[in-house]
């Protein structure tokens, strides 16, 4: 199956080791990096949400308006638009982008973060209300007749726009989430589920358990998987980690960090985090700070780590390599963001994503390839 490569664009340059510098909204660099993804032949990028960042919706159409094939993966937490508001918005960017707008759902994992812009749900009542939120979605862009709604989040009557989305049946969903609660909703509503990049044996876990829940509903062989990484690339092995290295030393500068970070094991002893995708990073960390062949979670640790923090160490070879053992498991999107954004993306066009198309096409054109693997 051919393989799919998602950038990330942020509202200006920093990452856990490169400290921000200037607005925190920099129209310019948003056009640049965006035009300098689609150049390294990125799919689409993911625009993503905070309560103490810009409007990625804006993001996205400025990105959109200064690229001509690059996708908008719009991240939307559900909860502080009405659904069929939102359905308009999507579908009108949809339309002016000529198909190039996805949407990924954020039900929102810590409530800390979800109070700072008035919501007070628990964590399963966010993802029930996701769940509802999606249904309305996929409603307002493929009915064609006005239609009523009663849930427990959201009611309304007569609803009908004529302004449908140029993608059939209807915008991608792209989720995540890997608690319970998330995994029966995504289950049903995802077309790609997004995932952190653990263990290849947890990986494989994550990947049979949503394809059981999706199975209840007919779908195990519909949904697609999306793996989160952060490549760190070097012409040889050695520079690879030395680099590696580097990055922590930066990280833990800005973190503040003037001793070690509490091990993996200690961050879930002190029951740190809430959120389950973050636990099961910290118990990959707890393998080592190399898993599998060159997975490395030493940013995990870090006080401040929350998300997409576990990378692929090496020479281009070696990391495709790696992501293609991902792709053995099921995986057929790949998101890669670098800890220094731009130059790590056009390095990644340059030298990591050629190889690893050039690989996945030549299994496709002989499945027997892959087989014999």
């Amino acid at each position: 199956m051919p393989v799919q490569f998602i950038g990330f664009v942020h509202y200006q340059e920093t990452s856990e080791s490169l400290e921000p510098r200037g607005p925190a909204v920099q129209p310019d660099f948003v056009r640049d990096f965006a035009r300098a993804q689609e150049d390294a032949g990125f799919d689409r990028v993911l625009i993503g949400y905070a309560s103490n960042v810009g409007d990625g919706f804006v993001v996205a159409q400025h990105a959109a308006a200064h690229t001509t094939r690059l996708g908008v993966l719009i991240a939307h937490r559900p909860g502080f638009v009405a659904p069929t508001v939102a359905a308009r918005k999507f579908a009108t960017l949809d339309q002016f982008t000529n198909g190039r707008v996805s949407v990924n759902i954020i039900s929102g994992s810590h409530d800390a973060e979800q109070r700072r812009d008035g919501d007070y749900l628990s964590h399963d009542e966010r993802y029930e209300r996701t769940a509802e939120f999606v249904d309305v979605l996929k409603a307002a862009w493929t009915s064609e007749v006005p239609f009523d709604h009663d849930g427990k989040h959201y009611r309304f009557n007569d609803n009908f726009s004529p302004v449908k989305p140029v993608q059939k049946p209807h915008i991608p969903i792209y989720f995540s989430g890997s608690s319970d609660a998330a995994i029966a909703v995504g289950a049903r509503v995802a077309d790609v589920y997004m995932l952190w990049a653990e263990s290849l044996a947890g990986t494989r876990d994550q990947i049979l358990r949503i394809k059981a829940a999706a199975a209840k509903y007919g779908r195990a062989e519909q949904i697609r998987f999306s793996l989160s990484v952060r490549p760190i690339l070097a012409d040889t092995e050695k520079a690879a980690w030395e680099r590696a290295e580097g990055i922590l030393a930066r990280a833990k500068a800005l973190a503040g960090a003037s001793l070690a970070p509490l091990s993996s094991l200690s961050r879930l002893k002190q029951g740190a985090p809430s959120n389950v995708g973050t636990i099961r990073l910290l118990r990959t960390a707890a393998e080592g700070p190399v898993v599998d062949k060159r997975l490395w979670t030493e940013m995990v640790s870090l006080p401040n780590a929350s998300g997409n923090t576990t990378a692929l160490v090496g020479t281009p070879d070696q990391v495709a390599e790696s992501l293609l053992d991902y792709y053995d498991l099921g995986v057929t999107r790949f998101l890669l963001r670098g800890f220094d954004p731009f130059s790590d993306a056009v390095d990644y066009g340059r030298a990591l994503i050629p190889i690893v198309k050039l690989e996945v096409a030549g299994r496709d054109a002989d499945p027997a390839v892959t087989a014999a693997e």
